[in-house]
């Protein structure tokens, strides 16, 4: 049988579907609920509809081989303890029939076996509207403080695993979501500019540090997407990708795809603003943020590659690739 990973995307999508569907018969659930695909990216999630009573959960099938069992376990320990511990309102997440929070669903044709799969609560609300980018990066910004401060105090439990998210896994010799030199477009021109410019990030990371005041757990992907706002009520959602790794790399998160825009400085004040609120944030840290804006965009460069299959890698392709040269031109002059 051929690897997931080797088939048609229309007949991974098939596959996924077939496993979403028989997902619903592990939980309490009506079983004439509608599953509907609503992003593809590391996993897939449906929005699972109870048309009768208008209820609504979403549910998430893991990618095979992504995160471990246990990986997926801290995550839920983490989005817990922050609800219950800080304040900040995460998905809740649904058990199965046999009250566990993590699934085994298998479906026919679908290589590797069993998936694991996890159902929250469906969250309300809406994301943060993109006309004005001010006030939404001041709210990330504080977000952000809030969980940074909870993971600098938190007790996590003995067997608790999480990616680590440094040079050597994002853009090094280890990257989780690929290598930047297979990115759209990359070619012999850009990949020594690129290169060079890994090379300088690498240089000022490991002056900069993993002190405990600089590294720890982080979101690694609070941008405006994976923020849910009702009324006043602000919720943080997505936390597949949180691991380890530089405080301020979260600021670098909040400007994914979005890196170019020639309001970035305005964006990165107003997060700061915001984290400030919360937090103190040294002049040193602040000042390495284009750094880490740097680290993620030469990653989503290698993320673009590894999923040209996604609707988000194709929008982007070709053109966030060529916008990068003019980027990492601009790094390496400021910074060399």
């Amino acid at each position: 049988m051929p690897k997931f990973e080797d088939l048609p995307h229309e007949e991974q999508l098939v596959l996924l579907e077939r496993v979403a569907i028989n997902a619903v018969a592990h939980y309490d659930v009506p079983s004439d609920v509608s599953v509907e695909m609503i992003n593809l990216s590391e996993n897939a999630t449906y929005r699972v509809d109870d048309h009768a009573t208008s209820r609504k959960w979403a549910l998430r099938v893991h990618r095979e081989g992504y995160h471990s069992y246990a990986a997926i376990q801290s995550e839920h320990a983490w989005t817990d303890a922050l609800r219950e511990q800080a304040g900040v309102i995460t998905p809740v997440i649904v058990p199965g029939k046999d009250g566990k929070n993590i699934q085994s669903v298998e479906a026919e044709g679908m290589p590797g076996g069993p998936r694991n799969v996890v159902m929250f609560d469906w969250e309300s609300g809406i994301e943060p509207p993109e006309e004005n980018l001010i006030g939404p990066f001041e709210l990330l910004g504080s977000v952000s403080a809030q969980m940074h401060k909870h993971s600098k105090h938190w007790q996590r439990p003995e067997w608790f695993e999480r990616y680590t998210w440094d040079f050597e896994t994002s853009i090094g010799d280890k990257p989780h979501w690929g290598r930047w030199q297979d990115g759209m477009g990359v070619n012999d021109e850009n990949q020594a500019l690129f290169g060079r410019t890994a090379e300088l990030i690498n240089k000022r990371l490991q002056a900069f540090g993993q002190g405990p005041d600089r590294w720890g757990l982080v979101h690694c992907d609070i941008r405006l997407a994976n923020l849910l706002i009702e009324g006043s009520i602000t919720k943080v959602i997505d936390f597949d990708d949180c691991g380890f790794s530089w405080f301020m790399y979260d600021c670098a998160t909040a400007l994914s795809f979005i890196e170019g825009r020639k309001d970035v400085p305005e964006l990165i004040q107003s997060w700061v603003k915001g984290y400030r609120s919360v937090m103190e944030l040294s002049q040193e840290d602040e000042a390495e943020i284009p750094t880490f804006i740097m680290l993620r965009r030469l990653l989503l460069v290698a993320w673009i590659g590894s999923h040209s299959e996604t609707d988000l890698a194709q929008s982007m392709g070709l053109d966030y690739t060529k916008e990068t040269e003019n980027l990492c031109e601009k790094y390496l002059t400021n910074f060399s």
